[in-house]
């Protein structure tokens, strides 16, 4: 209808035409006053409001199953999480402890929240809280590693080159022990010595030992020497790292997250977790890329250009680290659990006291 002209009234006794007294149809937009009159802003749908009932302080895929421990991994070890700034950190830390304090930033979406969580995850101790070390980070271990194992692959074959990079390596897994260690128990400096000291100079003696033995043996053999001096530093660089664990317990606690006492059996089967977990990790890249380059050490190329041989080998450790380093780290649920009849008596009557019934108890492996 124009404007200005009313409309025209029914028939005494009849009823409204269809076409009369309804919404005028839409126009299209031009030059008219119509498109100068928006719809009002308070009448615009608003994105529904996210519901503050997701469990973000447990991964977004089910844990237990390998599969889902898997994609869990792959997105904390993700080394682009290291290129993260520490303004972007920090905002995760706060909408992470928003939501879960019950506050809904708004026009926040699911994605974005379980990104925010896996930000805040890769870079906070899940214990304390704070802020990890940026080399000891779990998004680290692909690029420190890959650097690290390939250049104990490549120098293996003198003295002095089996010392520095064993050096450099349980250095390095100190740091990365110390970072992802479980519970929220503080560790002495001199029990930080005693830990690194113990596993550079066990993986030393354990490099040099079998360098000796294999002296005579076939090339190939020589090349997993530095494999084995790793796995031997792991069992004895863990366990040292986190004795104070094996000594005064880690937080055991029930499906809900409540802290039901300090466990050293639950210690112990978290440290055994890890060990196997680690040495798991490395063998593939410390395996596979052997073979590989006694067989091309064999031919022209690496004869006619043998400055590629150390690139080489960081590029083939880099991509089995890529896969071996999730993979093994989904091996075992992050969050363990433990008979209640498996812990030690006086922890099985603690927790008793406080529920007759409960039969599990929960705790974090690390890493």
């Amino acid at each position: 209808m124009r404007a200005g002209v009313p409309p025209r009234p029914p028939p005494q006794g009849g009823t409204l035409p269809p076409s009369i007294g309804r919404d005028p149809p839409d126009l299209p937009e031009g030059p008219g006053p119509s498109s100068a009159n928006p719809t009002p802003r308070r009448f615009q749908k608003m994105p529904p409001s996210l519901p503050a009932s997701i469990n973000i302080r447990e991964p977004r895929w089910d844990q237990s199953t390998f599969q889902g421990r898997a994609k869990h991994f792959f997105m904390v070890t993700d080394p682009r999480n290291l290129l993260l700034s520490g303004a972007t950190l920090e905002e995760a830390r706060r909408v992470v402890e928003d939501y879960r304090a019950g506050t809904v930033p708004p026009g926040l979406t699911e994605d974005q929240l379980w990104r925010a969580k896996y930000i805040y995850d890769s870079a906070f101790h899940p214990d304390t809280g704070e802020k990890m070390l940026l080399v000891g980070r779990m998004s680290a271990q692909v690029p420190m590693n890959m650097t690290i194992t390939g250049c104990m692959l490549t120098f293996y074959r003198t003295t002095p080159a089996v010392l520095f990079w064993q050096w450099v390596n349980q250095s390095f897994n100190a740091v990365v022990n110390y970072t992802n260690r479980s519970g929220d128990a503080p560790i002495t400096p001199s029990q930080l010595g005693t830990a690194y000291v113990s596993a550079t100079t066990g993986a030393v003696v354990t490099a040099l030992g079998l360098k000796s033995l294999t002296k005579h043996l076939p090339a190939i053999i020589g090349r997993y020497v530095p494999f084995a001096a790793v796995a031997a530093a792991n069992c004895i660089n863990i366990p040292l790292m986190r004795q104070r664990e094996l000594k005064l317990g880690i937080p055991v606690t029930d499906e809900n997250g409540n802290r039901l006492g300090e466990s050293t059996a639950a210690a112990q089967k978290a440290i055994f977790q890890v060990v196997v977990s680690r040495i798991g990790m490395a063998a593939p890249a410390m395996a596979i890329p052997p073979v590989i380059m006694n067989m091309l050490e064999k031919r022209a190329f690496l004869k006619r250009y043998p400055y590629l041989n150390a690139p080489l080998q960081v590029g083939l450790v880099g991509l089995c680290l890529v896969f071996a380093t999730p993979l093994c780290c989904a091996l075992f649920p992050q969050k363990s659990s433990m008979a209640v009849s498996s812990l030690e008596p006086d922890v099985q009557d603690q927790i008793r006291k406080k529920d007759p019934w409960l039969e599990t108890v929960y705790f974090n492996k690390g890493l």
